[in-house]
């Protein structure tokens, strides 16, 4: 893979540097600038641009931070597509990120950027005019190849209308078809992805090693830290309460074990599919929070963190709950922070075996888990920073523009 090679004992290795970094950047987004979750991985990228000196312009819906200056972002925030926010979700975020893209694609058309980065689903028409007009472009893919994330977790994408009306063929139009996704791997010059599992799946759909360039995820060290072992035992899975990040599988691995003095703390929105199994599985010492802008609050009162998700790119839970100096039960699938046996337990998705095999180990063995959470701690420390993304992310600016 482009930028780094992936080993499950040795920590990824930082890209060569050249020195042909970009004169202007233009960057397009469908989130914010400055938040949580995804609105984060935006400011960091827009940062490195930004201390660079060569930060041309970012399009985004929103700026929420004040270290970057507003006159190079703009803000899409009272975008007209809201006269379209009744119809149902999968046309009118298929509009906004369209309307978002022809943004994008008018402004990279003025001739003044040599680099153009946005994210899959959002930026054909923009990869349409960087390739015309022979700029390098670059494409952060959140989660796998579209064709395989298709087989793990189908989109509901809505039948096309049958009806030959303005109006049928308009809403047709508004969705994002897996397709588009697939041209736009192929338009850019440069496609960022975020684990090796990531990596695998465009290998094996024939993308060529030498597009996929390795950027993993960054914490911040300082909000995420180490808190005081809690008086018992206490599990913690942190993110949306959803069967694809293996939310079912847990309860039923904990349900299974009953263990005493212990707690399960599930911190996320509950979603409906969720509920069925918290009702089967449901025991006295699981506790229900529901989403938190403060992860860290609760990350740092565990004793380990379990993800067994079945399709991740590189679940940003990972590196906030290693920096928390949790010892993890994972997927392959979440991504690239844990080691088995060094940082956690691998398990694979969809193993309630092994899930709760995994939890009753660390139950058993409190000596493990502290020398695994001194680990987890360093690993991020040493890997996976903010600092560590930049420097990543300059290093793969500078392959693109080689390889134009």
């Amino acid at each position: 893979m482009s930028g780094e090679t992936l080993n499950p004992t040795a920590p990824p290795r930082i890209a060569p540097r050249a020195p042909r970094l970009p004169k202007s950047l233009l960057y397009s987004i469908f989130a914010r600038i400055g938040g949580w979750g995804l609105d984060t991985d935006a400011f960091e990228t827009l940062r490195a641009s930004y201390r660079g000196g060569f930060l041309g312009k970012a399009i985004a819906y929103d700026n929420r931070q004040n270290e970057i200056p507003a006159s190079k972002i703009r803000s899409l925030r009272w975008h007209p597509v809201r006269l379209l926010s009744s119809l149902d979700r999968p046309y009118y975020y298929g509009a906004k990120k369209k309307y978002l893209d022809w943004i994008a694609s008018r402004e990279l058309g003025t001739g003044q950027y040599d680099l153009f980065h946005s994210w899959s689903g959002d930026c054909l028409e923009s990869l349409r005019v960087a390739q015309r007009k022979g700029i390098a472009s670059i494409v952060e893919i959140p989660t796998w190849h579209r064709d395989f994330a298709e087989r793990v977790a189908p989109r509901a994408e809505p039948q096309r209308s049958g009806q030959r009306t303005p109006i049928g063929r308009w809403k047709n139009e508004l969705v994002l078809r897996s397709e588009r996704s697939i041209e736009e791997y192929d338009l850019a010059t440069l496609l960022l992805v975020l684990s090796e599992r990531a990596a695998e799946t465009f290998r094996e759909s024939g993308m060529p090693k030498e597009k996929l360039f390795y950027l993993p995820r960054g914490v911040d060290v300082q909000r995420f830290k180490p808190g005081k072992p809690p008086p018992i035992f206490r599990a913690i899975f942190s993110g949306a309460l959803i069967e694809r990040k293996g939310i079912h599988h847990l309860l039923e691995a904990w349900h299974r074990l009953n263990l005493k003095d212990a707690e399960l703390w599930l911190l996320g929105s509950i979603h409906e599919e969720a509920k069925p199994h918290l009702k089967k599985f449901w025991r006295g010492n699981i506790r229900t929070i529901g989403f938190a802008g403060d992860v860290e609050t609760y990350l740092s009162q565990a004793t380990i963190h379990i993800f067994p998700s079945q399709l991740e790119g590189s679940a940003k839970v990972t590196y906030e709950a290693a920096a928390c100096g949790l010892p993890q039960v994972v997927t392959r699938e979440s991504g690239d922070v844990v080691r088995d046996g060094i940082e956690g337990i691998i398990v694979s998705p969809g193993d309630v075996n092994a899930i709760a095999g995994a939890i009753e180990y660390f139950y058993r063995h409190p000596g493990i888990v502290s020398e695994m959470s001194i680990a987890a701690r360093k690993r991020v420390v040493e890997n996976f920073t903010w600092d560590h993304f930049r420097e990543r992310l300059l290093g793969a600016y500078e392959m693109a523009r080689q390889m134009l």
